[in-house]
């Protein structure tokens, strides 16, 4: 399996290999260099790929599972004007979702936090801040955002988070380590709409609904009105497929809170 410390041990073989193999050939320096290339690009890739489950056990899909049922998941809100249209859209065509919030954007609008519980949505930790250099804090300032969030979440809903999902999608060993000390389990996507982007609303909605299939976990911000249209059509294609929108406890069988 490609992951963090397969990478590790079987690149520290091959140094190993090319250190011993200098004592009888002559060797370029530059095969060093490549070695370290292949490191870095896969450790690079591996950190930003949520799918490849590089660093941490993510829940990304779940291809085995019987029912016909996919989860729609919103990253970044509760969003003041946006979150509600969700809301609206997934009452009328009775579906569920997965909603993983910032902590400060439920410090600043609790009441629409609420009524995602209150509709039967389940929520999920999203850290604090989503700083654009989440990646690089450090092991103690990652648990600080995450165990502020799930107390921000405990003081307005009563509830104990148990699944958080990555700011950006970036792994790395500190976000693992923090993860481990705090319990959360890291939920990821397999469909990534890319609806915070230029690309037109058209071509969001194909990202998403290519190869479509039970078992699947789309990613969403409720932050835009594209992001609405999409939904509806989505929902309503859905339906055709017979394809039901749950939250991601419920499609993999776990419990979101402690």
């Amino acid at each position: 399996m490609l992951n963090f410390k397969t990478v590790n041990i079987f690149t520290l073989i091959v140094l190993i290999g090319l250190f011993m193999a200098c004592w009888i050939f002559s060797f370029s320096f530059l095969w060093f260099v490549l070695i370290g290339v292949i490191w870095f690009s896969l450790t690079a890739l591996g950190s930003g790929i949520i799918g490849w489950n590089y660093h941490i056990k993510a829940l990304n899909s779940n291809p085995s599972i019987l029912k016909n049922q996919v989860a729609i998941t919103f990253d970044d809100g509760p969003n003041p004007e946006f979150t509600p249209k969700v809301l609206e859209l997934l009452k009328k065509y009775q579906a569920s979702a997965t909603f993983f919030c910032i902590g400060k954007q439920i410090e600043s609008h609790p009441e629409i936090f609420k009524s995602i519980i209150d509709e039967g949505h389940t929520v999920g930790n999203h850290t604090y801040s989503h700083n654009n250099v989440f990646g690089f804090f450090s092991t103690e300032k990652v648990i600080s955002e995450l165990e502020q969030t799930n107390n921000i979440v405990l003081e307005k809903s009563g509830l104990n988070l148990n699944l958080y999902r990555p700011a950006f999608g970036v792994t790395n060993p500190r976000i693992k380590k923090a993860l481990n000390i705090t319990k959360l389990q890291a939920i990821g996507w397999n469909k990534r709409s890319l609806d915070t982007t230029k690309l037109s609303k058209e071509t969001v909605l194909n990202r998403v609904i290519k190869n479509l299939k039970k078992g699947d976990v789309i990613l969403l911000h409720d932050s835009s009105e594209k992001t609405i249209w999409v939904l509806e059509q989505l929902l309503l294609i859905l339906q055709k497929q017979n394809l039901q929108a749950v939250t991601v406890d419920c499609l993999f069988n776990i419990e979101p809170y402690a």
